[in-house]
């Protein structure tokens, strides 16, 4: 009876998946073959109905590219107001994530999935947006186009010859909740475009006769509806994965052929791929090794790798499976992948052979009732296979061929002789039964130490010796009592029953080992990778158990910062590797993540085998091999394990990296923390007698009766005293910002009355440049801290006097765009680096580090950290005329009223006026 319970660690990922799933809002998409077919339409209704339902909807993003109708759809829907961006001089609108997190809908309408957001947004594509909606627990209703999928782009790109470049991947499309496809047939869209109801009219007729040609849309069609079932199918799966249902669902057409080491192996698998052409199915490939097959010639199994490899180059998945029983193995493996058709070749067996065992076509018939079993049939007896080898399918006797001149049959006919003499001298002193179990002993003996063949020599011989050495009449093959004929027939079985038996356990035996030693040679390898803590020492180890295990001369050609495959490093103490390296080879399988050279079909002239290291993050490297005997890395059992090793080591070096990763930003925290408590020390320790040699300096400068030259000395220790004390300023705040000690006093404040004052507190730093400001009529009262505006104010400013000559113009600018005021210092000076306009903002950041301007890199560090504390964005960027302009943007929140007076101006007046 099979056991039913389904896995403990199954049932508790299922149930962590749940969880996940649970806490994570549900994406709904409405899937189409191509704009026109009623997507956003779908989805509206949906949004109303859902209204209707009292769900709180809202629509963050829908483009109805000017279709009366779906402007209709919008009437009664809460609608977020888009986000504008400025890009290449001109007002985008995008929408605006922040805001939809803020008000937090519980369903979010988002058109367009694959659309590419505007330079400057938080994500580079509106799927990203989503998926951080999806984890703030926000339902979302989205559009997408089957072009849009990134596996089908190009296959939609050779329809139409039109390629899009904005896709999703297909994992957001396979993980969504709900897939709801819109779908029309193709004269009923062509007539909707003909009416403008898609286009207008001269876009209309321009995309009929280009994209929305009959044959494309037929095809799209197609392409949309087969990825939809593609996805049922896999949710089927796993429905019946987490039901623990076994029995076969034919909601889809899957093959499974079953690949053998006979002569039509070739013939079957072309079949197999023929019919699931025709059928529009998925179909793998399968060759199941028992322990017979286990023992085929090399160039047998060489063969079968080669049938699989034309399998996969013919579409099909292809799978290795081992166990005792073909037809039992295939049934679980059928049943696991939901089956629906099985393909097996037909049995080339002897007549007299077929008496005794069932073909494995009419097994699978017997096991799998619910399934199709196709036969394909086989090459005439005799006709030479691709190899120009005649295979027997069947027959043991191919294994035995290459055994026949083995030492085992010599020491079987010698044991049997050996065993006959010593029975003949103790003939007197045992009796008849005894001397059998003598040679059945012997016989059990040559089958364990030399396998099946020499066994079931000794067996024959064993039962002919006994006859004519010990059966009256002696010395002839002739026999006095019929009741001995029973005798030699038990007693053949018998030894062929043992010898069967021992074989079969010796033969097990050297699988367990030989399985063994790869287990032990896996948990070595990733016991040491698991202490080794630098690629140096990742590198020595996989070589060192790598070389052991195969036999063969290894490299790992790890890349560097750009990407490039660079020759290994010379191994210290160790003499130069023999093989030939080539890193054109070792580039093409890290950019294509497949392996080539040697025994492969890609570069196969190269001496080398290889492989890339695919790590969960990111490929990691190349591994090449030079074997001395291909068989070590090629037969299944030590692919599979080489594929292994290439597993564990791109894991260990991926978890090198990343702990470097993190001890880098540890450290960095660390010594951030520690220079923050120095600098707030310092500047502690020196704001006290700066502001006295400030006043100091002031005083002197006041002073009436001071001569000319010393009131010019007193005015430049005056000037270097404020600007070490606003230096000094600089570092207690830029800590005190670190810190998070920084409070905002916040209130309602005009802006223009800020830029006035911290031109004011400017005014000899900017004697010497021309001045503009521009505001924007009518801007509304900012609530934010008035003194760190003015700061920031006052430190862009600065810099711009630093870093432009004397008389420059620097302008100021502000406005209003989608509920946040923008502000700009603009200069026509050199410009920034194009390299430094990321990292201007960071401490200690100088553009020029050799300038002869003073300072230390902290203004725009303190004026990011200001504006970032009003929930605002600040950057910078280069101007089209030349120049520099810094821009930050701080959020407008609604004004407070405005209390009118009880009493006008004119009527206080009048009060307050003496009487004439």
């Amino acid at each position: 009876m099979t056991d039913q319970r389904p896995n403990p660690d199954e049932l508790l990922e299922r149930v962590q998946r749940e969880e996940q799933k649970a806490r994570r809002g549900k994406l709904k998409l409405f899937f189409g073959a191509c704009a026109g077919v009623g997507k956003t339409f779908a989805m509206l209704s949906t949004a109303h109905m859902l209204k209707q339902q009292g769900t709180d909807v809202m629509v963050g993003l829908v483009e109805t590219h000017g279709r009366a109708d779906t402007a209709e759809l919008l009437e009664g829907l809460e609608i977020l107001p888009p986000k504008k961006l400025e890009y290449r001089g001109k007002q985008l609108t995008e929408f605006d994530l922040d805001a939809a997190l803020q008000r937090k809908p519980a369903v979010l309408i988002v058109d367009e999935l694959a659309h590419t957001n505007v330079t400057g947004s938080r994500h580079d594509k509106r799927w990203q947006d989503v998926q951080e909606l999806l984890d703030a627990g926000i339902d979302v209703l989205t559009t997408v186009n089957v072009q849009h999928l990134e596996s089908l782009n190009d296959i939609v790109g050779q329809i139409t010859g039109i390629r899009v470049w904005e896709t999703i991947p297909d994992t957001v499309f396979d993980h969504a909740d709900e897939v709801t496809v819109v779908d029309l047939p193709a004269d009923e869209l062509l007539q909707r475009l003909k009416e403008g109801k898609v286009y207008i009219p001269d876009q209309a007729e321009r995309a009929i006769q280009n994209f929305f040609r009959k044959g494309n849309l037929i095809a799209l069609r197609e392409l949309a509806l087969r990825r939809t079932a593609d996805r049922v199918d896999a949710q089927m799966r796993e429905y019946r994965e987490d039901k623990s249902i076994r029995g076969m669902w034919q909601a889809k057409e899957r093959l499974l052929v079953c690949v053998g080491p006979g002569p039509d192996a070739e013939k079957l698998i072309r079949s197999a791929a023929r019919l699931a052409g025709n059928l529009h199915a998925d179909w793998i490939a399968a060759y199941v090794e028992t322990p017979r097959l286990q023992r085929l010639p090399q160039e047998t199994r060489d063969r079968i790798l080669k049938i699989l490899r034309l399998a996969q180059e013919l579409g099909a998945e292809t799978t290795t499976l081992t166990g005792e029983d073909a037809a039992l193995s295939l049934f679980s493996y059928a049943r696991s992948r939901n089956v629906s058709k099985l393909v097996v070749g037909k049995t080339s067996r002897p007549g007299w052979r077929r008496r005794f065992s069932i073909p494995l076509a009419e097994e699978l018939s017997l096991m799998a009732s619910d399934v199709d079993v196709y036969v394909v049939g086989h090459e005439p007896a005799g006709k030479a296979t691709p190899t120009g080898e005649t295979v027997d399918f069947g027959s043991s006797a191919l294994s035995e061929k290459h055994r026949s001149r083995n030492w085992g049959y010599l020491v079987a006919v010698a044991i049997c002789a050996l065993g006959t003499a010593m029975a003949m001298h103790l003939m007197n002193y045992l009796e008849l039964t005894n001397i059998i179990m003598l040679y059945l002993l012997s016989v059990m003996l040559i089958a364990f130490r030399f396998g099946r063949g020499p066994a079931i020599l000794s067996s024959v011989l064993s039962v002919a010796a006994f006859d004519f050495f010990f059966v009256p009449p002696k010395f002839t093959f002739a026999v006095s009592d019929t009741q001995y004929i029973l005798t030699f027939a038990v007693m053949l079985a018998v030894a062929l029953t043992i010898s069967q038996l021992t074989a079969n356990m010796r033969y097990q035996a050297r699988v367990a080992t030989l399985r063994e030693q790869r287990a032990k040679a896996l948990y070595e390898m990733a016991r040491e990778l698991g202490a080794a803590l630098q690629p140096e020492q990742i590198l020595e180890i996989a070589n060192r158990h790598l070389q052991g295990v195969f036999m063969a001369e290894t490299a790992i050609l790890l890349p560097d910062l750009s990407e490039k495959i660079a020759p290994p490093p010379p191994r210290e103490g160790q003499p130069p590797r023999g093989m030939a390296l080539d890193t054109a080879i070792a580039q093409w399988v890290f950019d294509h993540q497949q392996a080539a050279g040697f025994g492969t079909n890609t570069l196969s002239g190269s001496s080398a085998y290889y492989l890339p290291l695919k790590a969960p993050i990111r490929p990691r490297g190349v591994l090449a091999l030079a074997p001395s005997n291909p068989r070590l890395i090629f037969v299944p059992e030590q692919h599979r394990l080489l594929e292994t090793f290439a597993s564990q080591i791109a894991l260990a070096l991926e978890r090198v990296h990343f702990v470097d990763v993190a001890q880098g930003a540890l450290l960095k925290i660390e010594s951030e923390r520690l220079r923050n408590s120095l600098l707030t020390a310092i500047s502690h320790d020196l704001r006290t007698p700066l502001t006295a040699l400030v006043g100091l300096a002031s005083t002197l400068e006041a002073d009436a009766n001071l001569p000319e030259h010393s009131r010019e000395l007193a005015e430049a220790m005056h000037e270097q005293a404020v600007r070490m004390s606003n230096l000094v300023n600089n570092l207690l705040d830029m800590a005190r910002l670190q810190s998070g000690e920084v409070q905002l006093n916040r209130q309602w404040h005009v802006l223009e009355e800020i830029v006035g004052s911290a031109l004011r507190s400017l005014r000899h730093a900017i004697a010497n440049h021309d001045i503009k400001v521009s505001l924007e009529t009518s801007l509304p009262l900012i609530y934010v801290d008035s003194v760190l505006i003015e700061r920031v104010l006052c430190n862009l400013i600065e810099n711009a006097t630093k870093y432009t000559p004397p008389g420059s113009q620097i302008r100021i600018g502000a406005e209003t765009l989608d509920r946040e005021l923008r502000v700009t210092v603009t200069d026509n000076g050199p410009g920034l680096p194009q390299d430094m306009i990321e990292t201007v903002f960071e401490k200690f950041t100088r553009v020029q580090k050799e300038s002869a301007t003073p300072g230390v890199g902290l203004g725009l560090a303190i004026c990011k950290a200001i504006v970032q504390a009003h929930r605002g964005r600040i950057w910078a960027e280069n101007t089209d005329e030349g120049g520099a302009r810094f821009t930050f943007t701080l959020p407008l929140l609604d004004a407070p009223p405005v209390q009118e007076p009880d009493e006008t101006f004119e009527e206080i007046a009048d009060k307050t006026t003496p009487k004439q």
